[in-house]
């Protein structure tokens, strides 16, 4: 479990890196943006009360947000951000 966070919170580092990239077009900060802010929010389109549905939502449209953005976002910007938090990881 102890790894499952700590992934977690790397891919959560990457995220918001890629956010705060100079670079990274501003609908794709808009879209990492938004997923983020659905996933942590109290708020779905389908509460999660309701058997099966109401985490089904959450699994399809965080990372249907997140791969669309990480499609628009450069190849290098995504390569300079993994390697700016694998040097972090590192020391």
């Amino acid at each position: 479990m102890s790894k499952f966070i700590d992934r977690a919170k790397l891919e959560i580092a990457y995220y918001r890196a890629l956010i705060a990239h100079p670079e990274t077009p501003k609908l794709a900060r808009w879209l990492v943006g938004g997923a983020l802010a659905y996933l942590l929010s109290p708020v779905d389109l389908i509460p999660d009360w309701i058997p099966v549905l109401g985490y089904l939502d959450d699994l399809l449209i965080v990372p249907a947000l997140i791969y669309t953005a990480l499609m628009i976002i450069p190849a290098t910007v995504k390569k300079e951000c993994r390697e700016m938090l694998n040097f972090k990881g590192g020391a």
